[in-house]
Parts: C-alpha cells; structure tokens; sequence
C-alpha cells in the first residue's frame, strides 16, 4: 500500500519554505505521494482564512522533487475553466515527468463559492459536463462540446504531457450520481475520512459500496484503485476535530495502516494534526516501521 501526505491547508499559515521543505522531507523519507486540497476560503473561528493556490503549487512541488507521486484531493472543477484544467493538468504532467494526479470534485463549502462568484447550484450537473471535456482533451487532445452550462467548439489543448492517454483520473465522491458519471472512466477513487468516520472497521462496508457501484456501470471493482485519507492526531489538542474515531498513539495507526491494507486500499493519504517538519518525521518512522514488519 503506497502512503501519501496532504500538506497544509488552514490549520495555520505555511510560507513556500517550509512547504517545499515538508515536500522534500516526505520524499527523502519513502513515503510515496504528496497532496494538496484545492479551495479558496474558509470562515474559521480566528478569522478568514484561505491556502495558497493549488496548481500553482503543485507545478512548484513538481519541480521541487523527483520521485513522489502529485495531485490535488481534490480539484473542484467549479473553481476552474474545465478546458482550461485539462491544459494545467497537461502541464503538470509534463512538468512531474509522469508524476501527477488529477483528482477531480465538485466542490462543497458555499463560503468559498459565494466569496469568489462561483455557482453552487447545480454542481452535479456542471461537474458532469466538465468531467467530460476534461478527460476527453487530456485523453484526446480535442473536443467539440456543446452542453447547457460549457461549450467548448473545436477545443485543442497542445502539447500534451508524456502520460499515453493523460494523468491518471481520480474521483473524490461517494454520490451515487457522481460516481455514475465517473467509474467507468476512472483509474482510483478517494473517500476523506469523515466518510467511514476515521474507523479502519469502518472500511471493508464503504469499499463494498464502492465496488457495487463499479459493476453497476459494468466497471470490474478490481481495475479502480481505492484510495483514502486518514487523520492522524499527535497532540492532545488538537486543530482538526471532525473526526469520530481518533488515532493517536503509534499501535493504532500501525494497526490502522494493516486494516486498510488488508482492506485492499492501494493509497492512503495521511492527514497529520498539526502538520509539521517534525510530525511528517514521526508519519515516516511509523510507517518504515510498520512496512518492516511486514
């Protein structure tokens, strides 16, 4: 099972150091993958507060590393022109040397939304429309779309990056219609950990749901890659409180990296609480430890 880490969003204002620091930290300790959320604003009890752009971002820590695999969890298509994705995903393709990722959403915090003047309503819809133009010019090269909400006539993106077909597709949903649209197209799926309450026996029932849904729409479970964040806490008080079930100590996230293996998760990306130089140190220990003992 490949582990990842999402770097900062609002838990506390990270300056481009210390987040190409963390990057190269990740990297340097075999851990496989490092993510980055894709929004704009949020109302925290401190204030506004928001996270530095994610492409932009994400081009820099593309080039800040070597080896680690890169992607947003995920990319809210309604913040982004999706024709306009498509060529920044070709970029970062390009820029990665087959390194990236395009995990794709729709979006769910209004204030966001509201803040910068993007719809809200009808987010299934528009993301269905995107979904199509983005994966058709990444795997393709061109389309010409004609929908209720984008129309893109005789669209081409050039150059495209060296990933034969475009960047590996990954949904981050469990809607049922999202996930229509999506698993036949997909290579990996993404749930956060809200979505089986942070609780590794939580995994088995939420994957079979999953793998319902693939033969649904005649897609074989096996050839979509599961994928799930997982909140790590190391301090007692900790920023991020949405999660049911907590895992502090270093047994129960050793036990919690077997479950989910065992579950048939191909990735986890581990969310740390707080997300530190130091606690990214300690993520890395526990998991070479618990990759050698297994």
């Amino acid at each position: 099972m490949n582990v990842g880490v999402q770097l900062p969003e609002i838990e506390r204002r990270v300056r481009w150091i210390e987040i190409k620091a963390m990057a190269r930290l990740i990297e340097e300790s075999g851990l496989d993958s490092i993510w980055v959320g894709d929004h704009l604003l949020y109302q925290t009890p401190e204030g506004w507060r928001g996270p530095w752009d994610t492409f932009t971002t994400m081009a820099a820590l593309a080039e800040a590393t070597d080896t680690v695999a890169i992607g947003p969890l995920v990319a809210a298509t309604p913040f982004h022109n999706p024709a306009v994705l498509a060529r920044q995903a070709a970029a970062l393709d390009e820029i990665s040397g087959g390194r990236f990722i395009l995990g794709l959403g729709s979006g769910w915090n209004r204030t966001e939304f509201d803040a910068f003047g993007f719809v809200f309503e009808d987010r299934a819809s528009r993301f269905e429309e995107a979904f199509t133009v983005i994966r058709t010019l990444l795997r393709e090269g061109a389309i010409d779309f004609h929908g209720t909400y984008y129309h893109f006539p005789n669209c081409v993106i050039d150059p495209l990056g060296p990933t034969a077909g475009g960047p590996p597709l990954l949904i981050g949903s469990t809607g049922r219609r999202m996930l229509a649209a999506t698993l036949p197209h997909v290579q990996q799926w993404n749930a956060w950990y809200a979505s089986y309450d942070n609780d590794p026996a939580k995994v088995p029932a939420l994957l079979s749901q999953i793998d319902e849904a693939c033969r649904t729409v005649r897609r074989d479970p096996d050839t979509v890659a599961k994928t799930l964040a997982m909140l790590w806490h190391f301090e007692l008080n900790p920023v991020r409180r949405d999660a049911a079930h907590r895992l502090s100590d270093r047994r129960a996230k050793e036990q919690a990296l077997t479950a989910l293996d065992e579950a048939g998760v191909a990735t986890v990306q581990l969310v740390l609480d707080p997300i530190t130089l130091d606690t990214i140190a300690q993520t890395a220990d526990i998991v070479g430890g618990w990759r050698a003992q297994g």
